[in-house]
């Protein structure tokens, strides 16, 4: 079997963050919107390539423009699509342009909602970072874009909810245990009256009211109220706040309850292990399970932010290109179908990250 390429963009995600046990990831984005014309949804065709060119040079005449990649959605194959879409960089294949830094870091997506929608990622609980490096693209692009914008209502956007300061912030978190004590509702009516989503970015889990892989991402639901200061400290508060409920259920489960949470873990690895095949919603908890146990120190042998990076690696569109890119071999009786083809290289990554793993006993 060929070795996997490692391919522009991972490094993001395949890096350490502050609070990375329980917190995943964080993004900011901001909104804004081509003075002098209309929204995307208005634009005739001509002004929609008009506003994309004028987005495309100003990225053209960065003082770091090289660390850039601008293209047309239109010459993205479904393939290159899939990726962007599992990345995040884009969803519902909205919008005729994207601009992307080559790391991975910060993303423009052009003439989806709005004319522009910045992005900024981060391992971990990182607020602060990705909205310092949204902010500063955002200055650049004003040196060449005049945006439109009020005294009255700050940004002007598409969606009166994002006008203001034009920005939302997320963060993405795994939280096993507060979903084994059954009390995700909680957490999720108390995000709610803060005023912010709590949504299953990977879909329903197996049991009702839980996400896939017990990961979920809270939201701010607008822009127009409060400034960016204040809204990335209520999301930072708020994760961390819950950082400290899901280490409290975890302490809880490591010091009277290790025998059935173990046993459960063990019995998903020992599956993972030795499969020849696996589908991505398996993967995702197997992922979820064993980023459990080595938190419950349970596991050694693997480190949160490489499980976390996995998580992308196995999804369908990354393996698309490996298997579209790489030289592999399979068996006889997989060779000849592209379904079997992903199960079977999903199964041959996961086994390969967990070669090192290890049970405490």
């Amino acid at each position: 079997m060929g070795g996997e390429k490692r391919t522009v963009g991972d490094a993001w995600y395949a890096a350490k963050g502050d609070d990375d046990d329980v917190v995943l990831s964080s993004r900011v984005r901001l909104a804004r919107n081509l003075a002098n014309f209309p929204f995307p949804e208005s634009c005739d065709d001509d002004e929609a390539v008009r506003v994309q060119n004028i987005v495309f040079d100003a990225f053209n005449h960065l003082e770091n423009a090289e660390a850039y990649q601008s293209v047309p959605l239109a010459a993205v194959e479904p393939l290159g699509a899939k990726i962007l879409s599992e990345r995040g960089l884009f969803e519902n294949n909205f919008g005729t342009g994207l601009v992307m830094r080559l790391d991975g870091i910060s993303s423009c997506l052009v003439n989806c909602v709005d004319h522009v929608r910045l992005s900024s990622f981060a391992p971990g609980l990182s607020c602060n970072a990705v909205y310092a490096s949204a902010r500063e693209l955002d200055a650049e692009l004003q040196e060449k874009i005049q945006f439109a914008a009020s005294y009255d209502f700050g940004y002007l956007t598409a969606n009166a909810l994002d006008s203001g300061s034009g920005m939302k912030s997320s963060v993405r978190v795994h939280l096993p245990s507060i979903s084994y004590a059954g009390k995700i509702n909680e957490i999720a009516a108390m995000a709610q009256e803060k005023g912010f989503l709590f949504s299953a970015p990977y879909g329903s889990g197996s049991r009702p009211g839980t996400s896939l892989g017990s990961i979920y991402q809270i939201s701010t639901s607008q822009s127009v109220s409060g400034n960016e200061i204040d809204q990335l400290a209520s999301v930072t508060a708020f994760a961390k706040n819950i950082c400290e409920s899901e280490r409290k259920f975890r302490a809880n489960y490591a010091d009277n309850k290790s025998t059935p949470v173990r046993d459960m873990i063990l019995r998903v690895f020992s599956t993972a292990r030795f499969c020849m095949l696996m589908e991505l919603r398996e993967a995702i908890e197997v992922i979820s399970s064993v980023k459990w146990g080595l938190d419950l120190g349970s596991v050694k042998g693997i480190k949160d932010f490489e499980l976390s990076s996995l998580l992308y690696r196995i999804q369908s569109g990354h393996l698309g290109f490996l298997l579209k890119t790489g030289n592999f071999h399979f068996e006889s009786d997989v060779a000849d179908n592209e379904e079997l083809k992903e199960k079977r290289l999903r199964a041959i990554i996961m086994q390969d990250a967990f070669k090192k793993i290890s049970f405490v006993i």
